[in-house]
């Protein structure tokens, strides 16, 4: 078993949460107060989704040229202010993919139905995630043909990687060190909830945790998110894809030793604490090693993949 992990904070989502999709069927599913917004783009059907051009296509390096993300506003019932809301497109997956993720959710199911269950499963359980606006899916014998999801954009938040809190910026005095250890100690509380779920990420970087003004935080992106069997190994992904993202210059080594504590909730390390973070760290240098060639900077080690060690 992995470490043992403390439930800290009770944690409340910060968002009106909305989950139930209506539809005559599962190829074209939709939340309420977005059914009239959408059916006054065109998107009233699975082709009309798929047809769909009028939003900004999000670029993304290295995804799938079956996934397509695509961004766009629209004006839910009952407000006056435009929403932004985010589309994934999966047209013709690969059967291998599809049958790797079967395996991981333990059943049958497309890859925008997966992360909206997922979604919904970790809102119930007091993990904010993005609210589904809609979701469809079409197969063709065994296999998924194409599927959807749309999502509301996080409000008023940024990604961790795009934004840390002030504490993190500036001469180090008092006060900023406080409110350091207090965000540290906030952020291992919110992983460590997410995995007391026995949902495991798979793709948990500082870009997909988003923090509000407030100080909530929120996890995007959770269409690898599943409960595996081997939740110990994807536990130890997971935090090494945390380790790898913090950026050295921003987190000190006292600074990942006290989040550790803080997710493990003890005061001081066990034997088998230090054979979690031995194989932690030995999969932060694997996956530097993996980008090397790739030139991208290296976060955790605070230079670029070029550059000599």
């Amino acid at each position: 078993m992995g470490p043992e992990m403390a439930l800290a904070i009770p944690s409340k989502p910060s968002q009106t949460v909305r989950r139930d999709l209506e539809g005559a069927s599962p190829s074209f599913l939709v939340s309420e107060p977005f059914r009239e917004p959408l059916a006054a783009l065109g998107l009233t059907s699975l082709d009309a989704v798929f047809a769909f051009d009028g939003a900004r296509d999000l670029v993304k390096p290295n995804i799938g040229r079956f996934r397509r993300r695509l961004q766009f506003e629209v004006v839910p019932a009952g407000s006056d202010r435009p929403v932004k809301v985010y589309l994934k497109r999966y047209s013709r997956p690969p059967i291998l993919g599809q049958l790797r993720n079967w395996l991981s959710h333990h059943r049958r199911r497309s890859f925008a139905r997966m992360e909206h269950e997922a979604a919904g499963r970790l809102a119930a359980a007091g993990i904010n995630t993005p609210n589904t606006v809609a979701c469809g899916e079409q197969w063709r014998n065994l296999f998924e043909h194409r599927s959807f999801l749309i999502t509301e954009q996080v409000k008023d938040s940024r990604s961790l990687e795009s934004q840390l809190p002030p504490c993190f910026q500036g001469p180090m005095i008092p006060e900023k060190q406080q409110a350091r250890c207090d965000f540290i100690r906030r952020l291992a509380s919110f992983i460590a909830r997410f995995h007391e779920t026995g949902y495991r990420h798979r793709d948990l970087y500082l870009s997909h945790i988003f923090r509000s003004s407030e100080g909530d935080f929120c996890l995007i992106d959770l269409a690898r998110a599943s409960r595996p069997f081997l939740r110990r190994r994807f536990q130890v992904k997971d935090i090494a894809q945390l380790h790898y993202s913090a950026p050295a210059e921003s987190f000190t080594r006292a600074d990942r030793l006290r989040f550790y504590l803080a997710y493990t909730g003890r005061r001081r390390l066990l034997p088998r604490d230090k054979a979690f973070i031995r194989k932690v760290v030995r999969k932060a240098h694997r996956m530097a090693r993996h980008n090397r060639k790739r030139g991208n900077r290296i976060p955790f080690l605070g230079r670029v993949t070029g550059e000599r060690q």
